[in-house]
């Protein structure tokens, strides 16, 4: 009888702290050993010539919420988290979206119907706060964080979503108390709808003036005021896909100054620019998203941030919208408006190889700080280290075989989601997650996905214990 479930042998083990050859043994879905030799098992994988990383863990998706600028959600939780494993994610954090008028209980209870018997991967659950009362404040907020949900997002922009500083503050505290991760969209609301009331009145509404919409200004403005808000109340926050390198130096003063302020950003901010949104016709939508992608001399610096540490937390930020159709990016048609298109741009499965390739493959990032950006750093800011995001007994056993020598290029035709496009059509990459296992089980292997619909697990997340971010020059 073997003694192991699974042994995955032969391969490179990656963390974020160290690289070291040696075979991983498995049982109940946890590691349970390190080393050679390690005896029988019911089923032995052969890793060599692969490097074998902890799952991804994607923390900041958008799935099946409510339509956004008459544009609904592509991908239900079947299909999103179908698509991260084949892309090698392990685990997601989406948001639980509050409705004004509508408890957070109620909200977060909508949201697991949504999830339990589609998920094929593990799941935790952000909040997002539009009606941060005093009784969401101080009833709903403290309960719900001993219940395993300990992270919200509140936003500074957006109709029926911005928060004014006072609520925001209030926000804080409550997070304070009960020792929560609030996590900040910054960019700075009335100077949006200025510029968009001026720029419409022009009379010239193709995608070309979105950019215009939202400079990088706006955003470096917003940020600095979520930092001072989180230094006033003394509390974490986390500011999320940042676009702007003038935002990211406002995260770099803060962390500088020995604040506890984390930054995230997405693929998109390294591989897409404004010009790709401002093409003639419908084609930019595709590319379009919030906050805005810059300019190629930005990309080389946000890479800057990644590779000194500005950066913990690398996410997709998936927003399932259908490019055709009614239901999709063209829901105001037939003519685009730079005003009516739905912010946002798919991207669960590709996150990890063009970080991967882009970033370990061109030399701009090691293998450490991969791993870090893509799973350790979330697993630690949102409770579930070392659950996950790490190879350690005890683990949960959700590992990643990686060939760093594939190449593929991207075409969503290949890929698994419920979309239409995905903005990195054609995009040649080098370096493909072969095997996906989550808790022992084997659910995607060189192309093919086994997972059963549901099979993944909601998970509680513990108060985060932080380390001070620490980027260096």
């Amino acid at each position: 009888m073997a003694d192991l479930d699974l042994v995955v042998s032969g391969g490179t083990v990656v963390t974020a702290g160290d690289t070291t050859k040696c075979d991983i043994g498995v049982k109940g879905g946890r590691v349970v050993v390190l080393g050679e030799d390690l005896g029988r098992a019911a089923k032995t994988i052969d890793a060599r010539g692969k490097l074998v990383l902890p799952g991804g863990i994607d923390s900041h998706v958008h799935i099946d919420e409510y339509p956004f600028l008459g544009a609904k959600s592509a991908d239900d939780f079947a299909s999103a988290t179908r698509s991260a494993a084949c892309g090698g994610t392990t685990t997601v954090i989406p948001f639980a979206e509050q409705v004004r008028g509508r408890s957070l209980r109620s909200t977060i209870d909508e949201y697991h119907r949504k999830a339990e018997g589609r998920a094929v991967i593990d799941y935790a659950f952000h909040q997002i706060l539009v009606d941060p009362d005093e009784q969401t404040l101080g009833q709903e907020l403290p309960a719900l964080v001993e219940d395993g949900y300990t992270s919200f997002k509140v936003y500074m922009t957006y109709d029926g979503m911005a928060l004014n500083d006072r609520q925001i503050l209030n926000t804080l505290a409550a997070a304070r108390e009960n020792g929560a991760m609030v996590m900040v969209h910054a960019e700075n609301d009335h100077c949006i709808r200025w510029l968009t009331d001026r720029l419409a009145l022009s009379g010239i509404t193709d995608l070309s003036q979105y950019p215009k919409m939202a400079p990088s200004p706006v955003e470096r403005e917003a940020t600095h005021r979520a930092i001072t808000l989180g230094q006033v109340v003394d509390v974490p926050i986390l500011v999320v896909h940042v676009s702007a390198s003038e935002a990211m130096d406002q995260i770099r003063w803060a962390q500088a100054k020995g604040l506890q302020v984390y930054g995230e950003t997405c693929p998109q901010y390294l591989f897409l620019t404004a010009d790709h949104i401002a093409q003639p016709g419908w084609e930019g939508a595709k590319y379009l998203c919030a906050p805005v992608p810059r300019d190629a001399a930005n990309q080389e610096l946000i890479w800057r941030g990644l590779a000194t540490g500005v950066f913990q937390v690398f996410s997709s930020d998936h927003a399932p919208y259908r490019f055709e159709g009614t239901e999709g990016k063209k829901a105001h048609g037939p003519e685009p408006h730079f005003r009516h298109i739905s912010p946002g741009v798919p991207g669960i499965e590709t996150r990890l190889p063009l970080l991967f390739s882009e970033g370990v493959g061109k030399g701009r990032i090691d293998l450490q700080t991969f791993v870090a950006l893509t799973a350790t750093n979330a697993a630690k800011i949102y409770g579930l280290y070392p659950r996950k995001g790490t190879i350690a007994v005890g683990s949960d056993a959700d590992l990643v075989l990686w060939d760093p020598a594939r190449e593929v290029t991207i075409r969503h035709a290949d890929l698994h989601d419920a979309m239409d496009y995905t903005p990195y059509e054609g995009m040649r990459v080098k370096g493909w997650p072969v095997t996906t296992i989550s808790r022992g089980e084997v659910i995607w292997n060189d192309g093919r996905l086994s997972a059963a619909t549901g099979r993944g697990q909601f998970l509680r997340c513990a108060r985060p214990d932080l380390a001070r971010p620490r980027a260096v020059a």
